[in-house]
C-alpha cells in the first residue's frame, strides 16, 4: 500500500502480525510504557467498545486490534499533526473497520457522547504537572508528557462520564502521582483494583505504574507480581522479551 510519509517520518515494524506504525523521528515516538499499557490491557473482553484517550500515534490502540478481539476503538488526540500520522497508521494496517480517531481535547468528549457509551478505557496520559520538571521546548513533545491541555484529573473524570457500569480503565503512570490518582479515582467512582510495579531491574525502584480500575467496583486493591525491565546482564528480561514478541 502506497503511504505518503512526509519529513523525518519513518515505517516502523512493530513484530506483530504484521502491524506497523509511522513515527516522526523530530517528534514524541511511543516508549516502553505504551507496550507495557497494551500489555497489561490485552485480556478485555471480547466485543468490548474501547477508546483511547491520548492516543498519539495510536500505538496503543492499532496493538490492541491485534492482541484482543475487541468491537472497536476510538483513538482520541489533541494534535493535529500526530493525528493526521495516526490515520495514515490505521490506512497502512488496514484496520479502518475498527480503529477510528477523533482530533479533539478529552474535554470535548461529552459533546460527542453520551454517559457510558464505552466498556473499556485505555490511556497514557501526561505524567507531569504543568510547571514541573523540565518542559521540552518542542510544544508537541511538551503536551506529550505535561498537564497543558489536560490534567489527570480531566483524563479520570471524563473515563468516569464515558465508562459503563463496571467499565475498566487502564492507565500507566508514575509512581510519584500514585495517591493522586487512586484519590482522584475514587472521587469519580473508578475503584482501583489491580496495580503493578514496573521496575528497571531488581534492585531498582519502580519507575512505571501498571493501574486497572472498575467503574462503580467493589473495594478490592491487587498489587501484582514486580515486573522487571532488564536482567543482572543488562538485557531484557524474558518477559520482556514475550510482551515484545521476541522469544
Amino acid at each position: 500500500m502506497e503511504i505518503q510519509l512526509k519529513e523525518n517520518e519513518r515505517i516502523d515494524d512493530l513484530n506483530f502480525k504484521g502491524l506497523k506504525i509511522i513515527q516522526n523521528k523530530e517528534g514524541f515516538c511511543f516508549g516502553i510504557d505504551s507496550i507495557l499499557l497494551t500489555d497489561f490491557a490485552k485480556h478485555i473482553k471480547e466485543h468490548s467498545t474501547v477508546i483511547d484517550l491520548g492516543t498519539g500515534t495510536g500505538i496503543i490502540s492499532i496493538l490492541l486490534c491485534k492482541k484482543t478481539k475487541l468491537k472497536n476503538i476510538v483513538g482520541v488526540e489533541i494534535q493535529e499533526e500526530v493525528y493526521n500520522m495516526a490515520k495514515r497508521s490505521v490506512k497502512l494496517n488496514k484496520l479502518e473497520d475498527i480503529f477510528s480517531l477523533i482530533n479533539t481535547n478529552i474535554k470535548n468528549l461529552k459533546q460527542l457522547y453520551n454517559p457510558k457509551s464505552f466498556d473499556v478505557v485505555v490511556s497514557n496520559p501526561p505524567y507531569k504537572k504543568i510547571n514541573t520538571g523540565l518542559t521540552n521546548k518542542k510544544e508537541k513533545n511538551s503536551i506529550s508528557r505535561h498537564e497543558i491541555e489536560a490534567t489527570l484529573e480531566d483524563f479520570i473524570e471524563i473515563s468516569s462520564y464515558l465508562l459503563k457500569d463496571k467499565g475498566e480503565i487502564y492507565l500507566v503512570h508514575r509512581p510519584e502521582r500514585l495517591v493522586d490518582i487512586l484519590c482522584i479515582m475514587r472521587n469519580y467512582k473508578i475503584e482501583p483494583k489491580q496495580i503493578r510495579c514496573v521496575c528497571p531491574k531488581k534492585e531498582k525502584e519502580p519507575n512505571l505504574l501498571l493501574i486497572k480500575g472498575i467503574k462503580n467496583g467493589k473495594q478490592f486493591l491487587k498489587f501484582e507480581p514486580n515486573l522487571y525491565v532488564y536482567n543482572e546482564k543488562g538485557e531484557y528480561t524474558q518477559e520482556i522479551l514475550q510482551i515484545y514478541n521476541k522469544t
